[in-house]
């Protein structure tokens, strides 16, 4: 079989070239970690504390992987949205899927750079935490609302830290969750340097800039060590392909809706090229980097997948006004019903008892009162969209008729 073109980026051929294949093949037949890779010894922790020392069998990154797979917002991802609501289609992409896929991707380079592995890991399964129901578009529309009644931002990547790091009270390095927060992949770049950062004091004024100033803050965020770089560059490739083919299985495109031609095969087409590029490029450097050929593409194709895919999924299409309009509803209710204290109310039986008695076993507590706000968006980011959805139709019953109801069998397919 013939290997797979882009037309657009005939460059990029998916191989190393013959000095950095050597090079890889090296460094893994030695199984030495690069002089620039994050070691285990280098975890930085709030509490250095006996139970979360480094061992030979659980080094401190196995630690940060173990204990976020076990989280409840790791188990929720699989009912998140990742680009397409409201399908009864169970080979689409969802959110947990999509972060083993980051993992998956970022590991393939990390490997071949001698990086830890165990640190790339931990920051692809903890990046998407904090994310909404309903992908990006219900993260815009509760930033909308909490901006509106606060002036604070919401931004998906900074309630992913405060999930693991407040919400859960795990005593995850700050490397794993410097790495979550610097993940974005709206925000790509050519060259990924790392920012310097050492310790806790800085890393909590800049989460809290973020909240205070929002893209201002965002868009400038460098990972502290390369393992978070390469998360950063793996989640755009690990999603740009893949949505392709998503978008094709739901019927909003066809095999020759996009420019390249490669239709659903761009998915294995990238993951080849832009792993063997960054590769190429990043080999023996204090820096994760692309070529110009492949980050001009992947602009492009993250370009045309906005232009083709991300405008019309339902959520962002026909009725985003009437899911937006939920959002603010919902908020408004829930803040209510924290003002009334009733331990029955969802928000109390769901999210607050339950995340105080979590907290309880590891001595800490939740201040919930303190910003009834924050409590609310903790609580709705944390949905599922069929907890969002029952929530809705249960207190409001216009809401009933909005989301649409697509069966497993339809168009002539039958039981």
């Amino acid at each position: 079989m013939s290997a797979v073109v882009n037309r657009l980026a005939p460059g990029l051929t998916g191989r190393l070239s013959e000095g950095a294949s050597e090079a890889v093949a090296e460094r893994l037949a030695s199984g030495t970690l690069s002089p620039f890779a994050c070691r285990a010894a280098s975890a930085i922790r709030r509490d250095p504390c006996e139970r979360d020392r480094d061992t030979a069998m659980r080094p401190a990154f196995v630690r940060d992987a173990e204990k976020i797979m076990h989280l409840p917002a790791y188990n929720r991802l699989a009912g998140k949205t990742q680009v397409f609501s409201f399908r009864a289609n169970d080979d689409l992409c969802r959110r947990g899927l999509h972060v083993q896929l980051v993992a998956r991707v970022a590991r393939d380079i990390g490997r071949a750079l001698g990086l830890n592995l165990d640190l790339i890991e931990a920051i692809a399964l903890a990046h998407d935490l904090g994310h909404t129901p309903f992908g990006h578009a219900g993260e815009r529309f509760l930033n909308d609302v909490f901006h509106a009644r606060t002036g604070r931002w919401f931004f998906h990547n900074v309630q992913s830290v405060r999930v693991v790091d407040v919400l859960a009270g795990r005593n995850v390095s700050l490397q794993t969750l410097d790495g979550a927060l610097c993940h974005n992949g709206e925000f790509e770049q050519q060259v990924f340097e790392t920012s310097g950062l050492a310790e806790f004091d800085t890393f909590d004024r800049v989460v809290e800039s973020s909240w205070e100033h929002g893209d201002e803050t965002i868009s400038h965020l460098r990972p502290m060590t390369l393992e978070g770089c390469v998360v950063r560059v793996s989640d755009i490739i690990a999603y740009v392909g893949k949505d392709r083919q998503d978008a094709i299985s739901a019927g909003l495109c066809s095999e020759d809706t996009f420019d390249d031609g490669l239709g659903g095969g761009y998915n294995a087409w990238a993951l080849a090229a832009f792993v063997a590029d960054v590769v190429e490029h990043s080999l023996g450097r204090d820096r994760i980097e692309m070529s110009e050929e492949a980050f001009a593409e992947m602009r492009r194709a993250k370009r045309e997948n906005y232009e083709k895919i991300y405008g019309a999924g339902e959520v962002n299409g026909d009725f985003s006004a009437e899911v937006a309009e939920l959002f603010g509803r919902l908020y408004d209710y829930e803040l209510e019903a924290l003002a009334a204290g009733d331990e029955s109310a969802a928000i109390f039986a769901h999210h607050v008892l339950p995340t105080q008695r979590r907290l309880a076993f590891y001595g800490r507590g939740y201040d919930w009162e303190r910003d009834p706000d924050q409590t609310v968006v903790d609580f709705i980011s944390s949905m599922t969209d069929d907890y969002f959805m029952a929530t809705c139709e249960a207190l409001f019953p216009d809401a009933a008729g909005l989301f649409p109801n697509r069966g497993y069998f339809s168009e002539g397919v039958r039981a």
